[in-house]
This record gives structure tokens, C-alpha cells and sequence, in this order.
């Protein structure tokens, strides 16, 4: 471990409100990244597991941009809460106008959908993992399994942080962000469970 991981922790776990959790999730999703290429590259140095060398391969040749994106969907969140609270700093609204409450609704409204982001990046990586759990190498299967396991924590804290962001507010684009993150968490719950049956018929648990 170096430094500047030890500067990222230091600066979640500051008092300041950013990073916070919605960041953290994207983070969390990275490290499930992370450790699929480490199962890939584990799959494709063995000829033992050849039906699992083409998605392997994938996996690892857009490895670069999909730990970029994760990096990107934290840094997004983090921006987002900061707008929230640059809209709380405005002046009051002054008898006739509303300009301070709709820069609120509008900042809070975009806190959600950063999260949002990072729970469909989960639920797109749960489903290249439940590709790869049949045909990985077979003695990485606990890392793919670990893997599995943060997806889902990724999905779980960002819907988390959708759901603390709308949690007062009212609307059909607030009922449609609240649909699309259930049905989000719903999806990704489901994968975990194929993922599961998967690793543990593999490893005979």
C-alpha cells in the first residue's frame, strides 16, 4: 500500500462531507474491477481454461478505461454533493421568488443520479462476472466470488445514497429515479445469486 492510498482513506475518513458515501461506492466498485482482471489474467495464462480466454481477454484489454470510469463516477458524486450544498449557501428566496428552492430541488435531484450511475456500472460488471464465473480459472473462483461480493456492496451504498437524496422530495422524475434504483438493486441481487450457484457448484460447496 502506498501514500496516495493512504491519502484517499485519510480523506474519507476526514469530517468533511466529500468524499462520502456515494464516492466510496464507485470506489468499491473499482477494486471489484480490479480483482476481475486479476482473475482474467490468471484464466488466460492457462490453456486449462481456454473457453473462458475470450471474455478474459476482454476483460482485461478494457480493464484501464473501466477503473477510469469508476475513478470518474467517485470524483461525479463528490461534485454532486458539493452542489448541493453551493445551492444551500444561496441567498433565502425573497417574497415572490423561488430561484434558492429550485436550485436546491436541482442539485439534490443530481446528487441521485451520480449514484445512479455507479449502480448501473455495478449491475453491467455483475453481469460480465456471471459470464466469467463459468469458465474462469477455477482457482481464482474466491477472488471472482470477492469480486462479486463488492459489485453488489457497490450497489447496495450508491442505492443508499439515491434513496437519502430523494427521500423528501416529490414528483414523477422523483418517482422514476426511485423505480429505476429499486429495479436497479433488484437486477444486481439477482446476478449475485446466479454468480453463487455458479462459483459454489464449481468448488463443490
Amino acid at each position: 500500500m502506498n501514500e496516495g492510498y493512504l491519502e484517499i482513506l485519510n480523506s474519507i475518513s476526514s469530517s468533511k462531507p466529500t468524499p462520502g458515501g456515494g464516492s466510496v461506492a464507485a470506489l468499491t466498485l473499482a477494486h471489484g474491477h480490479s480483482l476481475s482482471v486479476m482473475v482474467s489474467r490468471l484464466t488466460v495464462k492457462n490453456d486449462k481454461w481456454i473457453d473462458g480466454h475470450s471474455l478474459a481477454s476482454s476483460i482485461i484489454n478494457q480493464s484501464e478505461d473501466n477503473i477510469a470510469k469508476c475513478i470518474t463516477l467517485a470524483n461525479n458524486d463528490s461534485s454532486a454533493f458539493d452542489g448541493v450544498m453551493a445551492a444551500y449557501r444561496l441567498p433565502k428566496d425573497k417574497e415572490g421568488s423561488n430561484a434558492r428552492s429550485i436550485a436546491i430541488r436541482k442539485a439534490t435531484i443530481e446528487a441521485a443520479e451520480a449514484p445512479l450511475e455507479t449502480m448501473k456500472f455495478s449491475v453491467e460488471f455483475m453481469h460480465t462476472l456471471s459470464k466469467l464465473a463459468k469458465d474462469c480459472n477455477a482457482n481464482a473462483l474466491t477472488d471472482l466470488a470477492s469480486a462479486a461480493e463488492l459489485g453488489l456492496s457497490a450497489c447496495k451504498m450508491a442505492e443508499f445514497n439515491v434513496r437519502i437524496n430523494i427521500d423528501h422530495l416529490s414528483g414523477d422524475d422523483i418517482d422514476a429515479l426511485q423505480t429505476a434504483s429499486q429495479n436497479l438493486l433488484t437486477e444486481c441481487n439477482h446476478i449475485m445469486s446466479e454468480i453463487t450457484k455458479l462459483y459454489t457448484n464449481r468448488l463443490g460447496w
